[in-house]
């Protein structure tokens, strides 16, 4: 069956980012695409920090960066600092962009460990650009200096998400996506194939349609609740099942920082995401081992201002769908999932679904080698990430209460055991596949996090030591001078996207 009409049920950045998509196709046959929202329904919205994909999903969508950023009030972001999660007191950063750049055919810190062992105390974190700049405040773009000899800078942003959905909401309605108000009370599934065919809204109205995108947030109202998919629970593996969000004010004494901060506390963490106009604040936490209230209160006392909303509470179990896309029903965003947001990877996954979906797309019809093929990819990419996220809780020494015993303690996926012991006996890390993070980030995070290299590659034993080391002044002495002529983040803000007052 012809797909002539899709369906997106839930707003919010998924539905937004699906609509703005989609829209897209309108333009190579006729296609009518209805988001179907209601106001009395309010999104989660705590997801306010990018990765660098999030900036090519823009560019595709040929948004122009300094309007979006200036109506979202966004920041920019290098890195994430963690705070307190390998030991109490320690902190690193996790960034961007790579350490060095490869040499002699193997990963920079392969070679940095050979000189570590012969006495260069210098940090691996001298060798990143986005690190360096981050401790200092500092930001600008790699077209800005325009010198090809000089190292790239990678970024991504800190947006408020309710307003880039309006923006998108916008962009989206623009090329002829029609929005309905409206409260699903109803799904129809053929009695045949099982496949949703309309929906029915409180209103009594009735929608109908070929493909169905489920950006319903937790409900899951068609992929779970029509379709009873199944949900696959990471709960043991990921502990944290409980947030608490609150913005504040920000202080105009102090620039907002290019880099989110996440700080370690005793049943979880808090996160700290500056944007232009406030800072949005949350932390989230495992509820066996830490009350609301307690949680709540962690938060108001690590604040850098006074709320300036009520705290919104968030229930939530780490896993997945059994299935992302089920007959004619695709789940993004929270519908499809949840990891919760440690490394900001929430809006990455819709990016990524999105992706995906407009690569396999017949607007011929529906195959079963779509749905497997799409399901496939999407699992392996939400498992490589739920290792990532593990790995942040297991690899520490914080032995200072019972949810940081049980981390330390607990059994972790294989996938993440052997990735664990062979960065430990060589710090070799193989990147398979496609998966989103790089071997710098998989490095920054189980080095910061106490995770030391016994030894290192025997090829970086065999570069010139004079050449190489000549070669690494020059890098430190590169990035210094980057670090030094870049403007303040703050400046760059006020120059380039500043959000109208």
């Amino acid at each position: 069956m012809a797909i002539d009409r899709i369906i997106i049920v839930g707003g919010g950045t998924a539905g937004w980012m699906a609509a703005a998509v989609l829209s897209r196709l309108k333009s190579g046959r006729p296609l009518e695409i209805t988001l179907v929202e209601s106001e009395a329904i309010g999104t989660i919205g705590v997801g306010e920090a990018t990765i660098p994909p999030f900036v090519e999903f823009n560019q595709m969508l040929e948004i122009d960066e300094r309007e979006m950023l200036a109506e979202v009030r966004g920041t920019f972001k290098l890195g994430i600092q963690f705070v307190n999660w390998g030991r109490q007191g320690e902190s690193y950063i996790h960034p961007f962009g790579a350490y060095g750049y490869t040499m002699g055919g193997i990963a920079f810190h392969q070679v940095w460990h050979r000189f570590r062992q012969e006495g260069d105390r210098r940090p691996l974190q001298a060798f990143n650009l986005e690190t360096m700049a981050a401790y200092f405040g500092k930001f600008a773009r790699t077209q800005d200096y325009q010198r090809d000899d000089l190292p790239p800078i990678n970024y991504a942003y800190h947006l408020d998400a309710g307003r880039y959905a309006q923006f998108l909401r916008k962009y989206a309605e623009k090329r002829g996506v029609a929005r309905q108000e409206g409260h699903v009370t109803d799904v129809a599934l053929h009695p045949e194939t099982g496949f949703v065919t309309s929906i029915r809204l409180a209103s009594g109205e009735e929608i109908a349609g070929d493909l169905f995108i489920d950006c319903s947030g937790f409900r899951g109202l068609l992929i779970e609740q029509a379709l009873a998919t199944g949900y696959e629970d990471w709960t043991h593996w990921l502990p944290c099942d409980r947030a608490v969000a609150l913005p504040c004010a920000r202080d105009d004494s102090s620039p907002p920082p290019p880099f989110t901060r996440a700080t370690a506390h005793s049943a979880g963490w808090q996160w700290r995401i500056p944007l232009q106009h406030r800072t949005g604040n949350g932390h989230v936490y495992c509820s066996a081992y830490m009350s609301d209230d307690e949680a709540h209160a962690i938060l108001v006392a690590n604040m850098a201002g006074k709320p300036s909303a009520d705290p919104n509470f968030l229930r939530f179990v780490t896993g997945r769908r059994k299935k992302f896309w089920n007959r004619n029903v695709v789940a993004l965003g929270l519908a499809a999932g949840f990891m919760e947001p440690l490394e900001s990877t929430s809006i990455h996954l819709i990016n990524t679904g999105l992706n995906k979906l407009v690569a396999m797309l017949s607007l011929e019809g529906i195959t079963q080698a779509q749905e497997d093929t799409f399901n496939r990819l999407t699992a392996r990419e939400y498992a490589r990430i739920r290792d990532f996220l593990i790995l942040h809780y297991n690899a520490t020494a914080r032995d200072d209460s019972e949810f940081w015993n049980y981390c330390r303690t607990m059994s972790v996926p294989e996938t993440l055991t052997q990735k664990i012991e062979l960065f430990r006996s060589n710090g070799q890390i193989f990147r398979e596949e496609d998966e989103l993070f790089t071997e710098s980030s998989w490095t920054a995070v189980m080095m910061g996090q106490g995770i030391e290299m016994a030894g290192h590659s025997p090829v970086a034993d065999t570069l010139d030591p004079a050449k190489t080391r000549k070669e690494f002044d020059e890098m430190e002495k590169s990035i210094r001078h980057v670090v030094e002529h870049m403007p303040g983040h703050g400046d760059y803000l006020r120059s380039y996207c500043p959000a109208p007052m």
